[in-house]
């Protein structure tokens, strides 16, 4: 019975739903080829995307590419931000990104430099209201609220090391992002410590893993899109 609820609920929400709409779609028209074959391919694809043992092949090269550091001698913390809502709460990404940084300050006593801007109200404002009201002195909290993306955020941070003469900086963000912040803070000539956060792998399998989640989908697109834009990093260099 329990089976049975999770099967059904896979099946009638997102996106379990697009996929037997596709999948009835190439049903009723079977007899027109390219539709019949669209809807089928676009069926799978969803489906591939939507569970648990794609998705961690496709975040597997990103978060096993660095470790989280035993030891480290560093001048700063450096967080990324991850997105908010416009209600001024943190996504999920920030959220788990901000409590490894609090973590890594309360057993350093290093100063946080927090990276992250937006139209109305910056990720990086936000997320020093919530580290003041954890105890976290004002003194210690840097933010760079101009920043878009991360190349932007390497950018920034950049000049306020420069300012601030910090050599070394621990640089911290999701594990599937981290690839391409290193590459990009190195790319400014930081010296960076990474340590990631945030893990999406789980790599524990059972009958459930099989069905299609909206949230496990929305890991895979991330993956994806670190991988188109690593390519688009990577791609001047390749060519002559």
């Amino acid at each position: 019975m329990f089976f049975l609820k999770k099967f059904l609920s896979a099946l009638l929400l997102p996106p379990g739903l697009f996929v037997l709409a596709l999948l009835l779609i190439s049903f009723f028209e079977r007899k027109k080829r390219l539709t019949y074959y669209t809807s089928v391919s676009l069926a799978l694809l969803i489906y591939m995307l939507s569970i648990e043992p794609v998705k961690d092949t496709l975040l597997t090269p990103l978060e096993s590419k660095y470790s989280v550091p035993e030891k480290f001698q560093a001048d700063a913390i450096v967080v990324l931000g991850g997105g908010s809502y416009s209600t001024g709460i943190l996504k999920e990404d920030s959220m788990k990104r901000l409590l490894t940084a609090l973590i890594l300050h309360k057993r350093t006593g290093l100063p946080i430099v927090l990276s992250g801007g937006a139209e109305n109200l910056p990720d990086a404002e936000i997320m020093k209201s919530l580290l003041v009201e954890l105890g976290v002195d004002k003194r210690d909290i840097i933010t760079e609220v101009r920043s878009r993306d991360t190349e932007e955020n390497a950018s920034y941070v950049r000049e306020i090391c420069q300012q601030r003469n910090y050599k070394s900086v621990v640089l911290v963000t999701s594990a599937y992002h981290l690839p391409r912040a290193v590459f990009l803070f190195k790319k400014e000539g930081l010296s960076v410590i990474p340590y990631p956060t945030d893990f999406k792998r789980d790599l524990r399998y059972n009958l459930y893993s099989l069905l299609p989640k909206m949230s496990v989908l929305n890991d895979s697109v991330k993956a994806l899109r670190e991988y188109v834009a690593l390519l688009s990093l990577r791609l001047p260099e390749w060519l002559p």
